[in-house]
């Protein structure tokens, strides 16, 4: 049987990226998997990784990081940008410094990981890109002034890839969750706004990683002729 692409997902350790590393893995896919901390990637236990201890708005980090991956099981086929913050305040009332890493994360880490695999894709006429953006990305909410910029932000720029490397045979899909178990509401320093989630959460309930992990696996292996542009899922209970 001929050895599965290599798939490469950012925020591996925890939440989403946790899952979908999981979900990838019992499919036979051979992983790159990235974040800060390496331990929590190794204590995942997954055959063929390689897991790497990498901050995305490292763009050299980043590169470096490929080519051990692709060394060891050949190209990147999927890159699944997941890593990401979600500290949540009212512009006026967020410390400035906060908009900085909101923008560092959860836009340059997405671009750092799709230039550095775009042009080896297109060189191949194969490849997929599936950025993990959020439900914030097309509504707002109160207390996601930054956030939802950084989130829509990730939909605009997919949009604008998809439509350049069409034309190359390389698909380029936004994934929205709606209210999702993760470990990112520990990235929520604002006692309001981490209310405000909370409530919400209370209110609609929540579904599991593995949910969000299953889609990102279903719209990969779907014919490469195939792409599922844009795919949001929420708890059924919630309606906005």
């Amino acid at each position: 049987m001929a050895k599965k692409p290599l798939a490469m997902i950012t925020g591996a350790g925890t939440g989403i990226g946790k899952a979908t590393a999981q979900a990838f893995a019992k499919a036979g896919y051979p992983l790159l998997l990235m974040a800060r901390r390496q331990a929590p990637l190794e204590d995942l236990g997954l055959p063929d990784s390689v897991c790497l201890s990498v901050d995305v708005r490292d763009r050299e980090a980043v590169v470096a990081a490929i080519k051990t991956g692709e060394a060891a099981h050949g190209p990147v086929d999927c890159l699944i940008n997941n890593a990401g913050i979600a500290a949540l305040s009212k512009l006026d009332e967020q410390d400035p410094s906060e908009w900085r890493e909101l923008i560092d994360i959860n836009c340059i880490g997405v671009l750092n990981c799709m230039h550095s695999l775009m042009p080896a894709m297109k060189g191949r006429r194969h490849g997929t890109i599936i950025n993990i953006s959020s439900i914030a990305g097309r509504k707002s909410y109160p207390y996601h002034d930054v956030y939802g910029g950084t989130k829509f932000f990730v939909h605009a720029i997919t949009e604008g890839a998809r439509r350049s490397m069409a034309p190359h045979d390389v698909r380029v899909i936004v994934v929205s969750p709606g209210l999702t178990e993760s470990d990112i509401v520990g990235t929520m320093h604002n006692e309001a706004a981490r209310e405000f989630w909370q409530a919400g959460k209370d209110q609609v309930g929540s579904i599991g990683p593995e949910a969000v992990a299953d889609t990102v696996l279903f719209a990969y292996q779907m014919p490469q002729n195939v792409i599922l542009q844009e795919l949001t899922i929420t708890p059924t209970r919630q309606e906005y």
